[in-house]
């Protein structure tokens, strides 16, 4: 059985824990492990997640399946940037889903529930930013319409960037 809700403050754990865990499987050939630990404690720490989770510009969902925590998302209405010709498009910021769940089509169905949620709320698109070496997220995206429309430096760390596609999906 497959539920998506909203997250509260009661799920910043959980939360903070997937986030770290998804983006290290992500990315831990990216970067040195200790710059790699230290992005980690910065931006998935329980203190981090209960500012993002208290900003109302942010939405966070939570996907189960069979009762169990399977991944998150994290979207921003109106997420202004040069390369995104509309103000009214959404940022996709996390779509997160660990590795046990591959292969029930959970990422896809929280996708589509964030698409859903974005089009109830006028906007125009969703973006984001993917590491151009994340191959399995970036066939993910373009299998279902986005398209490159420009390059980011996404910083690890004061002396560490990785470059990601910025990608673009318009309806």
């Amino acid at each position: 059985m497959i539920k998506i809700v909203k997250a509260t403050e009661a799920d910043i754990v959980s939360i903070a824990e997937i986030g770290r865990q998804s983006f290290l499987e992500a990315h831990e050939s990216s970067a040195p492990k200790e710059t790699l630990n230290s992005y980690l404690d910065k931006n998935f720490s329980k203190e981090i997640i209960r500012t993002e989770l208290a900003d109302s510009s942010n939405h966070f969902y939570l996907i189960y399946y069979n009762n169990n925590i399977a991944g998150y998302s994290k979207i921003v209405f109106d997420g202004m940037h040069a390369n995104i010709p509309s103000n009214q498009t959404t940022k996709l910021e996390r779509l997160y889903l660990l590795k046990d769940f591959y292969g029930y089509q959970l990422g896809y169905k929280l996708y589509q529930f964030n698409l859903a949620l974005s089009k109830k709320n006028n906007q125009k698109g969703m973006w984001l930013f993917v590491w151009v070496e994340n191959e399995r997220a970036i066939n993910f995206y373009k299998k279902i319409g986005f398209k490159i429309v420009g390059l980011y430096d996404f910083e690890i760390s004061a002396t560490h960037s990785n470059p990601n596609h910025q990608m673009l999906l318009r309806y």
